[in-house]
């Protein structure tokens, strides 16, 4: 009878040590998990910025007319 108190006892132990072993892990993860989604919202806002300096670079570029686009192609084609 005291093996099997003794033999629970120390089962009782490495349960509680697991636990406080995942619980530590866990808050490793959750650090982690904060860490990685506050650079995420960083590269989020430098890719946005990134879209706004190409959409601005690209609005100042000239358009070019359709009719001097097509009038070669027109001239190929005769």
């Amino acid at each position: 009878m005291s093996s099997e108190f003794l033999q629970l006892a120390e089962k009782v132990t490495q349960l509680a040590q697991l636990a406080q072993s995942l619980r530590e892990e866990n808050a490793e993860l959750r650090r982690k998990v904060k860490l990685l989604s506050e650079d995420n919202a960083t590269l989020n806002a430098r890719v946005d910025e990134a879209y706004q300096r190409v959409s601005a670079v690209l609005s100042q570029l000239p358009v070019a007319e359709e009719e001097e686009t097509t009038a070669p192609a027109n001239e190929e084609a005769a």
